[in-house]
């Protein structure tokens, strides 16, 4: 089965039995293997089979549940920007003159209390304050209901329909009480309080939401609107969702680079610090790679397009920002039961205060039991707990992705909390991953090392292995031929490369290896090797199927934050570990220079792996940093995996966090964004379930019989809105925190 993953905005949710709801009806669709709704994104990730259902379906199952579906936007950030901000301006307005009818309903029932027809008039005032402004509440109410669901727009509905009801028919028949000795109070300002105050707080909630993703959209700011291209000898500018492949690009001192190229024409320097974390400018010349997102500094250079829409680098970050936001930690799924059955549970404890209230609530029991049901429907909060965990989820994704730190799932940043080992791959996490050759030194018995040179050459240009292309390098300076074609090459992981020419066995690799094929080596260069060695040099060794012809000896700069970087990690209680397929001396040397006691050399990628399963086994909580394809089995058996931005597309496939810099202090501050996200998960959680804990009960009227107090309904729509917004502003708070 072919399976795509793909995020539509929702549109319609109100509260996280909303999400709970979207989600258990797109669930069971055929074709469809995860839905997943972050209530806080206002979003669906949907992994389905493209030749079973579509989009479209999807967006009709929706529907039928009183939301929508943005199927059509095909990726235009611009159109989804737009729509939210048209959402936000009809809301501000609902909410302004809901505020304009509902200030005279609360003057005439507080203050004007005997003015001639105040009733008639608060009813007249509160008719479109219920229903028109609040009338999305009934209307998704009503959806629900046909579902067999219930949301808080129902418990919303339920409390200020029944309030206004009873207003009315008292308005209408004030006589059916007074003949039976009954007051005639009104609630027509409880019902249009509530509903103003929830939309006041749901104005509140989706401007502090919008907040929590403030990263992903500056992400989304990095490419321009339009774009230059040339064409038929002059240039036409166009929209940037408009360049197709191949398109020749023109950029100008200063501009922004729009989609993903290689330079065809011109030089220039180009800042790629929002992709790389390197804040000094890269040369940008003919053949020359350039990125979506990337600032131009002050050449003039023309590009073709290569990549374009979702398939840049930038698209692919914003792509998996996208997909860790709308993720779920293991932590949410107690919000999500609780949220799932928290609606019909409060309506239950409504009808529950309504039956006790009008049994034991003496002369004013029916006008007690009202007030309790009503406030117990409008004080009760799923948002909060709906909100607790992917606000703060979004907020701390968002401030790793602004650190450099790509976060691929809300798994991952709850985890890394409890990491209490550290492994390390050496080449290319600690050191720069550049290797260069320092010298190559030929066995003084051979007289012409012309052919062995070429020799040489021939047998690294077949190679993959990073260290091949510095030998290269290095060779290209002796001029050398290129005519010498092998045979039978083999490259044996962990050991080196072999081959034939001319009847003979040639082979590149490791002391190891020359160990294994019992090749003599003279006591100079032995001498020689181990003192590269022991100066944290690797040594690479060249023979023939009798002697070793050359040692080759090639340096790795440590990378200058290495050592910061584990001291932090030390002084957090974390235990640090390198391993390396590196010898014995180059791995004591380069441990020993940042700072690492545990330490193990001459390890193949099986043997990394095992190490990972070893300290499993131990009771540890393991993140592996690598950055090549042999720490991708590592990577992906340990339990946070972490790649290098600079290493290979396998290792930052497996990982489940990427630092997009060479900065290795990154890798602590992904651990202290970590902890510091899952304490405000936790605080969120706790004032949730409290808040609603000591709310309802205090709304049913539990203490009444101790201190003759009532819980207005306004203060329960008040407070219920507070709680959504509050829970908002404190995950908010991860934007501010220092890593």
């Amino acid at each position: 089965m072919q399976t795509v993953k793909k995020i539509f905005p929702v549109i319609g949710m109100s509260c996280a039995s909303c999400a709970i709801s979207v989600e258990s009806m797109l669930q069971p669709v055929n074709g469809v293997v995860h839905a997943h709704v972050n209530y806080a994104a206002q979003q669906v990730m949907v992994e389905y089979d493209e030749s079973v259902v579509t989009p479209q379906k999807l967006k009709s199952v929706v529907q039928s549940i009183g939301y929508d579906l943005m199927i059509d936007e095909k990726g235009d950030i611009h159109k989804s920007k737009q729509r939210e901000d048209l959402q936000f301006r009809m809301l501000q307005q609902k909410t302004f003159f809901a505020f304009l009818f509902s200030i005279p309903v609360v003057l005439i029932s507080m203050v004007f209390m005997h003015v001639p027809y105040g009733n008639w008039m608060m009813m007249f005032l509160s008719i479109p304050v219920v229903f028109y402004f609040g009338r999305q509440f009934f209307i998704n109410a009503l959806k629900q209901a046909r579902h067999g669901k219930a949301n808080m727009d129902t418990l919303v509905a339920l409390s200020t329909f029944t309030a206004f009801l009873f207003s009315t028919f008292t308005t209408i028949f004030p006589s059916f009480w007074i003949s039976r000795g009954l007051p005639t109070h009104v609630y027509f300002e409880a019902s249009v309080v509530i509903i103003t105050f929830i939309l006041l707080g749901k104005l509140l909630e989706e401007k502090a939401k919008s907040n929590t993703s403030s990263a992903l959209k500056k992400l989304m700011q990095l490419q321009p609107d339009t774009v230059t291209i040339f064409e038929n000898g002059a240039e036409k500018q166009i929209l940037t969702a408009e360049v197709a492949i191949g398109n020749m690009v023109v950029v100008k001192p200063g501009e922004k680079v729009p989609v993903d190229g290689i330079v065809t024409k011109g030089t220039s320097f180009v800042d790629e610090s929002m992709i790389s974390g390197e804040y000094t400018p890269v040369e940008k010349y003919e053949g020359s790679s350039v990125y979506a997102g990337t600032i131009n500094q002050k050449g003039h250079f023309i590009f073709r397009a290569e990549k374009v829409g979702g398939d840049t680098v930038l698209g692919h970050i914003i792509q998996l920002v996208q997909e860790a936001q709308g993720s779920k930690a293991p932590v949410q799924r107690l919000a999500d039961k609780v949220a799932g059955i928290f609606v019909p549970v409060v309506m239950g404890i409504a009808l529950l205060a309504f039956a006790v209230w009008l049994l034991l609530g003496g002369n004013d029991a029916f006008s007690h039991a009202l007030l309790a049901f009503v406030t117990v429907l409008i004080i009760a909060c799923p948002c909060a707990l709906g909100l607790a965990t992917p606000t703060a989820m979004m907020a701390g994704i968002g401030k790793g992705a602004e650190n450099n730190i790509l976060i691929k799932d809300a798994e991952s940043l709850e985890a890394g909390y409890k990491v209490n080992a550290v492994v390390l791959d050496k080449t290319g996490t600690l050191t720069e991953g550049k290797p260069t050759v320092t010298e190559i030194v030929w066995n003084k018995t051979i007289a012409d090392r012309h052919l062995p040179a070429n020799i040489l050459y021939a047998l690294e240009a077949k190679s993959e292995h990073p260290l091949a292309e510095a030998v290269l390098n290095y060779i290209k300076k002796e001029q050398t031929d290129n005519d010498i074609h092998l045979t039978d090459f083999q490259s044996i992981t962990g050991r080196g490369i072999t081959a034939l020419f001319a009847n003979k066995m040639w082979l590149v690799g490791n002391k190891r290896m020359i160990e294994e094929h019992k090749l003599s080596l003279n006591n100079e260069l032995l001498s020689l090797a181990d003192s590269w060695q022991q100066s944290a040099k690797t040594v690479v060794y060249f023979a023939n199927d009798l002697q070793v012809l050359a040692i080759i000896g090639i340096t790795d700069e440590i990378k200058p934050t290495a050592l910061t970087a584990i001291h932090t990690l030390h002084e957090m209680g974390i235990e640090v570990y390198m391993l390396t397929g590196d010898n014995q001396s180059t791995a004591a040397a380069v441990a020993k220079s940042v700072g690492i006691t545990h330490y193990t050399s001459d390890a193949l990628p099986a043997q990394k792996a095992k190490f990972i399963q070893d300290l499993q086994q131990q009771g540890k909580i393991v993140a592996m940093v690598g950055d090549g394809i042999n720490d991708s089995q590592a990577l992906a058996l340990a339990n946070v995996s972490i790649a290098m931005g600079s290493g290979t597309d396998i290792a930052m496939d497996v990982a489940k966090i990427t630092l997009i810099t060479k900065d290795l202090t990154a890798l602590p501050k992904a651990l202290v964004l970590s902890a510091k996200t899952v304490r405000i998960i936790r605080e969120n959680l706790f004032w949730a379930f409290i808040y609603n804990i000591i709310g309802i009960p205090i709304a049913a009227g539990i203490l009444y019989p101790v201190n003759g107090f009532l819980l207005n309904p306004m203060i329960a729509g008040a407070a219920m809105a507070f709680s959504s917004v509050s829970v908002v502003l404190n995950s908010l708070r991860l934007k501010t925190i220092r890593l």
